[in-house]
């Protein structure tokens, strides 16, 4: 019997333990709150050593599994714990927006209308081999008043384990519920089932992980499911875009971390300066290990070599989560984001130009949750952002959208103030 088999889930019984968990952080004030995270932030660094050593058997055995290095890399955590709990600090300090009033007015009657936050209650997490995703989301989601389940991959049960250790410790000692923040201790896939359908006690379901766990979520989740996450990333590189400037874009967009949903998947180069530039990309990026798939004319201009192939049928529509990069040559900035519309999952796509109508054109007419002119894609992530961190990156269309920090965590209610006021 293995570690995630050994556990048996009453999940109706997280459920009401959650909701309950949820009026208890809802009614704390800012102070309590951000001196909760600090806390959150102190247990973790003395948890260190034994989050660190259960995050080696994870990798260990994520290995011997044979984990892709795409997810190995986002599992490791020896060289990010630091940066996690320096983002636990940083979200104490942001401004909390619950309670915030915004849209106040006047009516003619007399009446004061506002709307005002309030936290959505009880958020569903469910997402695979990565552990910073536990932090992240505990610590968005106790500042903004909202208890959370947690469900993680097989693959980081053993890190999970030891980083909620870390947070209930900090959640007792500053007299909030530790049901506030459960993670399910089991990955058997049945509780991702049971999960789905528990809407008489979780709000929303936040999925992170690849294509297959979004639609999973979509078509059997009776909660409502903010999907994302997933991208496939573009450049359109125009005519005027400055060549060291754009490479080197590129270069960060593809490079820094591969495996991420903010990495650049293709670039798209107008036809007047494809002979002059496609060949400047493959020079710049392939001592970084990067192999290319080209369209027939970008083919044509490289030429047959060991790492450039052919782009097959599927290519365009694929997410690398590697050092693959897409090229294709377009006659124009209509067929770039023609081909963007087609191609893209709405995350995160730019523009290199030094053309200021070209720019504007393309930030108004791509409807991705993200749009970027002379910027890397990797910028495309809540800490990079000035949120403290995110929960997830959302690319639907409603209540939230992009990287979803604080306010995104929140709903609001009506608060209408009278003074006898009827209606006639």
């Amino acid at each position: 019997m293995t570690l995630a088999e050994a556990v048996q889930i009453d999940l109706n019984d997280m459920g009401r333990r959650a909701k309950a968990a949820s009026v208890a952080i809802a009614r704390a004030q800012t102070d309590h709150k951000n001196a909760l995270l600090l806390g959150m932030a102190d247990a973790l660094e003395a948890h260190t050593p034994a989050i660190l050593a259960a995050n080696r058997i994870d990798l260990d055995e994520g290995r011997a599994n044979g984990l892709g290095e795409a997810l190995l890399d986002r599992l490791d955590l020896l060289n990010r714990l630091g940066g996690i709990i320096a983002d636990v600090r940083h979200v104490a300090t942001l401004p909390d927006p619950v309670g915030k009033a915004f849209d106040e007015r006047t009516l003619e009657n007399g009446l004061r209308v506002s709307r005002r936050r309030i936290p959505l209650g009880v958020l569903g997490v469910i997402y695979e081999a990565r552990p910073n995703v536990t932090v992240e989301v505990a610590s968005l989601a106790l500042k903004t008043g909202n208890a959370v389940i947690l469900r993680g991959g097989k693959e980081t049960l053993r890190t999970n384990l030891a980083l909620i250790t870390a947070v209930h410790e900090a959640l007792s000692a500053h007299d909030i519920p530790t049901d506030a923040v459960q993670l399910i201790g089991s990955t058997d896939r049945v509780y991702v089932g049971q999960m789905l359908k528990l809407d008489k006690y979780i709000d929303v379901i936040i999925p992170r992980g690849g294509a297959s766990l979004h639609q999973l979520c979509k078509e059997n989740s009776t909660i409502p499911v903010i999907t994302g996450g997933v991208g496939i990333c573009h450049f359109f590189v125009d005519v005027s875009a400055k060549p060291a400037e754009s490479l080197n874009i590129i270069y960060n967009a593809k490079t820094s971390r591969p495996s991420v949903c903010n990495t650049l998947d293709t670039v798209l180069v107008h036809r007047d300066i494809a002979s002059d530039f496609l060949p400047k990309i493959v020079d710049y990026l392939r001592p970084a290990g990067v192999t290319f798939k080209a369209d027939e004319r970008a083919m044509h201009i490289l030429g047959s070599q060991p790492d450039i192939e052919a782009a097959g049928d599927d290519d365009f529509d694929t997410e690398w989560m590697g050092l693959i990069l897409g090229l294709k040559v377009v006659e124009s900035m209509d067929e770039a984001i023609d081909h963007i519309r087609a191609h893209s999952l709405d995350h995160s796509d730019g523009i290199l130009t030094e053309n200021v109508a070209h720019a504007e054109k393309f930030l108004n007419e791509v409807m991705s949750s993200a749009v970027f002119w002379n910027a890397s894609t990797r910028f495309n992530d809540g800490g990079a952002l000035g949120l403290g961190a995110e929960v997830a990156v959302s690319t639907q269309k409603l209540h939230a959208r992009g990287p979803m920090g604080l306010e995104e965590l929140t709903t609001y209610k009506w608060v209408i103030i009278g003074e006898g006021q009827v209606r006639g």
